[in-house]
């Protein structure tokens, strides 16, 4: 993708955005309205060059001009590339929108021959689907920076050409409501953007209102996590097919979107895998110097990136196998195989993560997964591979159609790190992965999203898994999604089939069942759900199914020989026009036929900018440099320390006290926890008991004690600790009763008595006051 910065002698006349998202249930739709005003004395053809949601399918474009209204059709990419042009050279306006070659998260909307003094109104709607965060949210965004994406080396096709600014200095304005509706009450809404305070609409509080806060500055995308209470709750929407459609086509016949939420045995999830290989390729690109905020400039991409390495390191169970990787231009390795965690390799590892900096260049992702999936799995240690990237990479449809050929081998969790990271590639890693997806923006802290994830990695996984359907006579269906391939505890599973009914069945019931083996066990999820269409739905659910069939075939298309890559080109242009949803090879297009005269003149032409995200640590006005932020302070061998010189604490104190944990678990008594702790040299001599087991005790509560909130981060690692106690010898758990009274806190996370124990520990450093609490 090519950037170029605006001049302002250029006039903008895009001059503002309103979008307005409904929200039901799971599902999104967002009509935007683009307002454009011609204050030249030319004819011009404004360009805009923006992204949206890689999984949306955009389903409707319509022009407004004076009285006439236009709306668009959806065309094969070429045939409307030559209308579009054969429309301007005979004076008439056009409007043309297409999804970019680069990647499916970024459009080109193209507004052609715009009379002097004219203004005109476009309409663009799409529907997608609401990703499951970890924590049980809905995540909307609605893409507002687009940051440069980096053009591999050799890659093929022509790139984009952008136009940028500095997100304070973007010409035209946006407005941006929200409405949600559920089955189930909404408990909050939260973003990283400012809000006016959610309005409830009904007493149940099943419908809401939210609105963006005046004055929204692009620095950031929209984003929403909409929670509801007792989300997991399966459901199946059957939606009537179009009356004017041909029955047995996928328009004109019913479709089901059936969501199911499988819950796992507790017996199996409450012990978490002990093997496991995993995989972390970090991105060293340039832009991961930028800060992850404005507001805390200090902390860059790559520095939060460490201090997430350092958690998930310690986190990792005895007896697993690990790697890290790390890409820019080029790509680098800890250890030239995957290797045994111990607490050699582990401190080995942390000793190079410690000096990594946003110092490779570029960002070519697609190297060194090549290079990962070259190496020979680990019997009985599955693969799981997690990939840190701020997401400007060009060649997304390549990078994803690696992770999905090798899905087999492996599970994919990807993380987005900051403003304007790329959904195509992240989600789209995640889908073909097996994984799980988590972007991380605004105010986010990478370590709580990126420890969930963990905890889905450590997840048994889920083995033959299959479909099967029970359903009244004559009736029958046909699945139009790609076969699930994982399922996490707790996450979503989405399923669409097209219904066949040769009788009326719209009173009868239907039962669809998702069979899988779990830790070698056979487990089912199971919905009934009745047959008659929902009212008011529409065709989202139709057009939902439609770019799930359209995207597969794209992926399809790119792997077969050239006549097959022909005749799936036809199926996918086929089916884009059919449902009137978009894809890679068709356009929008429109041509104002009603307007009677040619507007003449010269057409000139103007770039709309879109936002990216400059910080003082990685840009300038419209330039994109490394940053020159280093780290500060160290998490490795921390010095000895005595009581008159105290040790220099980093600023989380959380991440001080992980740095101290052993890969077994445990912590050492010695100086470097009691300053940790606010102690003395002399004073842990002089602690009673002095042992491993003490220190690892106490550090676990202090983090019960004093750092709940962000419990996420450091549950993994305390859980690993205190299974490290349990296999001490059993005379420990004599000793005045502290230790066995310390672990019944744990175990209940009793915090104000976890704080009392702390404080009075501190006092006196001895058992039995723990002992006497």
């Amino acid at each position: 993708m090519v950037h170029s910065c605006l001049s302002f002698a250029d006039l903008v006349p895009l001059k503002s955005i309103d979008a307005q998202l409904e929200v039901k249930d799971h599902v999104a739709t967002l009509v935007s309205t683009l307002n454009y005003e011609n204050k030249e004395d030319k004819p011009l053809e404004a360009v805009f060059v923006f992204p949206l949601p890689g999984d949306a399918a955009v389903c409707h474009f319509s022009a407004q001009i004076g009285e006439t209204h236009i709306v668009a059709e959806v065309k094969e990419k070429q045939q409307a590339q030559e209308e579009y042009d054969d429309a301007l050279s005979s004076g008439q306006q056009a409007f043309l929108l297409e999804e970019s070659e680069q990647s499916p998260d970024i459009f080109s909307l193209k507004v052609g021959r715009l009379p002097p003094g004219e203004s005109a109104s476009i309409r663009l709607e799409y529907v997608t689907e609401l990703a499951v965060q970890a924590d049980d949210g809905l995540r909307f965004c609605l893409p507002a920076v687009l940051n440069p994406r980096y053009q591999s080396q050799g890659s093929e096709g022509p790139s984009v050409q952008v136009t940028s600014v500095p997100a304070s200095l973007v010409p035209y304005s946006l407005s941006f409501s929200a409405q949600v509706s559920s089955p189930r009450p909404i408990s909050k809404i939260e973003s990283s953007c400012s809000l006016e305070p959610l309005q409830y609409l009904n007493a149940d509080q099943t419908q809401a209102t939210i609105k963006l806060g005046g004055g929204h500055k692009f620095d950031r995308d929209i984003e929403l996590l909409i929670y509801y209470k007792d989300a997991h709750q399966p459901s199946a929407v059957v939606e009537a097919g179009q009356a004017s459609a041909k029955p047995g086509s996928l328009m004109g016949d019913p479709v089901v979107m059936v969501s199911l939420y499988p819950e796992f045995p507790q017996s199996v999830m409450s012990s978490l895998a002990t093997c496991g290989e995993f995989v972390f390729l970090m991105d060293r690109s340039g832009s991961m110097g930028c800060s992850m905020n404005n507001s805390t400039p200090q902390e860059t991409r790559i520095s939060s990136a460490r201090d997430t390495l350092l958690l998930l390191l310690k986190s990792l169970p005895m007896g697993c196998y690990f790697n890290i990787y790390s890409f820019g231009s080029s790509f680098e390795h800890i250890f030239p195989k995957s290797v045994e965690y111990s607490e050699k390799t582990m401190k080995e590892a942390l000793e190079e993560v410690e000096k990594m900096e946003s110092n490779l260049g570029g960002t070519e992702i697609l190297q060194p997964l090549k290079h990962i999936y070259s190496q020979a799995c680990i019997p009985k240690h599955p693969r799981q591979l997690f990939v840190f990237t701020d997401g400007e990479v060009g060649n997304t449809k390549e990078v994803t159609d690696l992770v999905k050929k090798n899905a087999d081998s492996h599970r994919c969790f990807s993380f987005g790190i900051g403003e304007g990271a790329s959904s195509a590639l992240i989600n789209g890693m995640a889908k073909d992965g097996g994984g799980h997806a988590q972007f991380i923006t605004g105010a986010d802290r990478m370590q709580p999203k990126v420890m969930q994830s963990l905890r889905f990695a450590l997840q048994p996984a889920v083995e033959d898994i299959s479909v099967s359907w029970d359903l009244p006579k004559g009736v029958s269906a046909t699945v139009l999604s790609q076969p699930i391939t994982a399922i996490f505890q707790g996450q979503r599973s989405l399923i669409y089939a097209q219904l066949t009914l040769q009788v009326s069945s719209e009173e009868a019931d239907g039962t669809v069942t998702v069979k899988y083996s779990l830790a070698g066990h056979p487990s089912q999820s199971q919905l009934h759900f009745n047959l008659k269409p929902a009212e008011d739905s529409g065709l989202t659910v139709h057009r939902l199914a439609a770019r799930t069939m359209i995207r597969s075939l794209e992926s399809e298309e790119r792997t077969q020989s050239e006549q097959n890559d022909e005749e799936m080109k036809k199926r996918v242009v086929e089916l884009s026009v059919q449902s009137g949803v978009s894809s890679f090879f068709t356009a929008f297009i429109a041509v104002n036929k009603d307007s009677g005269e040619s507007v003449e003149g010269p057409l000139v032409r103007r770039n709309i900018p879109t936002p990216f995200f400059p910080s003082e640590s990685c840009a300038t006005q419209c330039t994109h440099l490394s940053s020159s932020f280093h780290f500060t302070g160290s998490w490795l061998d921390m010095p000895a320390l005595s009581a008159a010189e105290p040790p220099q604490p980093r600023k989380d104190p959380v991440l001080q006290l992980v740095s101290l944990q052993k890969a077994s678990g445990c912590w050492m008594l010695d100086a470097n926890l009691a300053a940790m702790l606010g102690k003395t040299s002399e004073q842990v001599e002089k602690a009673k008991p002095p042992s491993v087991v003490w220190a690892s005790i106490l550090a676990l509560i202090w983090l019960h004690g004093f750092k709940m909130d962000v419990m996420e981060e450091w549950e993994l690692l305390s859980m690993k600790a205190a299974s490290w106690i349990k296999a001490q010898n059993g005379n420990i758990y004599n000793q005045q009763g502290s230790v066995t009274f310390t672990m019944m806190c744990l175990k209940q996370k009793v915090k104000l008595d976890a704080k009392i124990i702390l404080v009075k520990s501190f006092l006196s450093f001895s058992s039995t006051c723990v002992r006497v609490c």
